[in-house]
């Protein structure tokens, strides 16, 4: 999606931020409704459910690994939706994608459902529950453009809910204003125990980058969720055995620097005091003399 401004418009329908929402973008023919699970029955009311449309069943965000999602389409999400209230126990929030219009095909929603799924799994930000990859219905080529840019307005949406699934880490950009001097411009990095892990400030938290070396060992003040992640990263292949460490295989998200510094050291540490530019400039110290600029 081009880096215009874009107005969005969300209607609490009980004035409520954690209940049933109905989401517009300013010229978009589509809309979205999100509900948490416990308040399912509700959209009864909503005929914007009953329409052909897709749709996401997440585990709402609770750090940086487990989280679930499951993709579907329907002619009826409403009906479909019933079904996976019974036979589908981690989801606890849903997010329904369909149109003001109505000109919603089922031959358009088959695409979505399978480019949404290809995202999905390059993104690789949450665990797909879906068992096989959806079939790619085949569009004239002008209904294929207008789906692509349906699914830049479902990733806009689902952002700004709280649910960056379909943006690949890698690609996290690092986006500023020529005459703005701002920490996620800087390259940053970590030696401990010979080892060294670089990586970067960016919006979503701190990012790890691909090549970085992480301490073997972990000690008890290492904070519980980091060796949490640290074990599973070491069992799915995402850190290799490097001679006394392991090797970061891909780039990675962590929520801050100092879970990055903790990740690395496998001990509790500072990430503003840890993380330092290749002037040896701290990080800590980087964004006191950024922020005394603004």
């Amino acid at each position: 999606m081009a880096n215009i401004g874009k107005s969005m418009r969300i209607f609490f329908a009980d004035g409520s931020p954690a209940g049933l929402r109905q989401v517009e973008v300013g010229n978009w023919s589509g809309l979205a409704l999100a509900c948490p699970r416990t308040r399912f029955s509700e959209l009864v009311d909503w005929p914007e459910s009953q329409r052909p449309g897709v749709y996401f069943l997440l585990e709402k965000a609770s750090g940086e690994e487990g989280n679930q999602v499951y993709i579907g389409e329907s002619e009826n999400i409403l009906k479909r939706l019933a079904s996976h209230d019974r036979d589908r126990e981690f989801w606890n929030e849903v997010i329904i994608f369909t149109s003001k219009d109505e000109n919603l095909t089922k031959s358009h929603i088959k695409y979505l459902e399978a480019r949404l799924i290809e995202l999905t799994q390059s993104a690789a930000r949450y665990t797909l529950e879906n068992g096989n990859n959806a079939t790619k219905s085949c569009l004239p080529r002008a209904d294929r453009s207008d789906m692509e840019g349906y699914i830049d307005f479902i990733q806009l949406v689902l952002g700004s809910l709280g649910h960056k699934l379909l943006e690949p880490i890698s690609k996290i950009s690092v986006e500023t204003k020529n005459d703005v001097d701002s920490v996620s411009q800087y390259e940053l990095s970590f030696e401990v125990n010979k080892l060294t892990a670089t990586g970067r400030m960016v919006d979503d938290g701190f990012l790890l980058l691909k090549g970085s070396l992480v301490v073997e060992k972990s000690s008890q003040s290492m904070p519980g969720k980091v060796r949490h992640i640290k074990q599973t990263w070491i069992e799915n292949g995402t850190l290799k055995s490097e001679g006394n460490g392991y090797l970061l295989t891909q780039d990675k998200l962590l929520s801050s620097s100092s879970y990055a510094a903790s990740f690395v050291a496998g001990s509790s540490r500072s990430g503003p005091q840890s993380w330092k530019t290749s002037a040896g400039e701290n990080l800590k110290d980087l964004e006191a003399r950024l922020l005394g600029q603004s």
